[in-house]
């Protein structure tokens, strides 16, 4: 079974607090009642940077334009219980954009401390590669889910080379942990 190719945006700001990164809690379809990023399917025709830009404008009514977007990473979810769920995930972050983040049908946006992520509310992955890649880490990772869905069973990461490009260390020579 092939993995759905999704996409997940990051809004990072400055205020005087400090830094502040955009989640919502899903009001909608998978992973309800959980803080999560922005973002959502590729749909046939669609590159990543085009689906992201859809997925921001339509969850939170805010505007990113692809030049405004930073390549993160990739994170490959790996549900082995449940292979459907399965997802390659096409990371970006963004420091620019257009309007004021609003609440939509699916999602309930709101602004946290980058160093303080909700991480009760979220995926159990989430601790695991959104700090490294908010702080300017760019990598794949890779996310094994244990039985439940729920928790982590292992995760691995292959950094990107110096010129922004991925690594291509074949799964089987990925690094474990992060």
């Amino acid at each position: 079974m092939t993995a759905a190719h999704v996409t997940l945006c990051f809004l990072l700001r400055e205020v005087d607090a400090g830094r502040e990164v955009l989640l919502g809690r899903k009001r909608t379809g998978f992973g309800k009642g959980k803080v999560v990023g922005v973002g959502g399917h590729v749909e046939e025709g669609e590159t990543a940077i085009e689906a992201v830009c859809r997925e921001v404008r339509e969850e939170v009514y805010v505007q990113v334009e692809p030049d405004d977007l930073v390549a993160a990473g990739t994170v490959d979810f790996v549900f082995p219980a449940k292979p459907e769920w399965n997802m390659y995930t096409t990371v970006f972050l963004a420091e620019s954009w257009v309007g004021e983040p609003t609440e939509s049908d699916e999602i309930t946006p709101q602004w946290y401390p980058a160093e303080e992520l909700p991480v009760a509310h979220m995926w159990a992955d989430a601790e695991h590669w959104l700090p490294a890649m908010m702080n300017g880490r760019r990598m794949d990772v890779r996310v094994v889910l244990a039985d439940d869905n729920e928790n982590v069973a292992e995760v691995f990461h292959s950094d990107w080379t110096d010129d922004g490009s991925a690594a291509g260390v074949p799964a089987q020579n990925w690094v474990p942990g992060l």
